[in-house]
């Protein structure tokens, strides 16, 4: 049988990617820790960190983690657990809007590369499809497009799966269903 040890899950905006990604952590058998990446830093932005908290089984450990995602998955990867880390995008966000690590972006992005190789248990890793639609106005977005689009490749080489979801129907673009 074929185990899936790591897996990326993209779709767009209220596409049904994490709610797929919860149901894969829910019917994994193992204990669950939620890998927030999201800050408030609005109004909307929480109300939207509040929904996602209610939905979420309360039985779940959540680490909220919006930087240091490979120390995250190195802190708490361990065989008989499962991470689910929602999202990639807003973590990359973080990381590119914040001048310390936006210098640093490629050291961020192979941090976490070598964390997910390392990783013992079961990692689920939740992240927007961004790169679908037309080339966006400004270098800060193009750049956002760009390292999303390079992120998402890079991880999908070395995971087991990749599911894409689009209106909450999950396609398996890569490893065993």
């Amino acid at each position: 049988m074929f185990r899936v040890n790591t897996e990326l899950v993209l779709g767009g905006a209220r596409s049904g990617k994490s709610s797929h990604a919860e149901y894969l952590a829910q019917t994994s058998g193992l204990d669950v820790i939620y890998i927030a990446t999201a800050t408030a830093g609005d109004e909307e932005m929480a109300a939207r960190i509040a929904h996602h908290q209610q939905t979420r089984p309360n039985h779940w450990a959540l680490v909220e983690e919006a930087v240091d995602l490979a120390g995250a998955i190195r802190r708490h990867s361990l065989p008989d657990n499962c991470l689910l880390i929602d999202c990639l995008t807003l973590w990359l966000t973080n990381c590119l809007f914040n001048d310390e690590l936006a210098l640093d972006w490629p050291g961020q992005k192979a941090a976490l590369l070598a964390a997910l190789a390392e990783a013992q248990g079961r990692v689920i890793l939740v992240s927007n499809e961004v790169g679908q639609g037309i080339v966006p106005m400004g270098a800060m977005s193009r750049r956002f497009v760009d390292e999303s689009g390079w992120l998402h490749q890079t991880i999908a080489r070395q995971v087991d799966r990749v599911t894409f979801v689009t209106a909450g129907i999950p396609q398996i673009l890569k490893g065993e269903a």
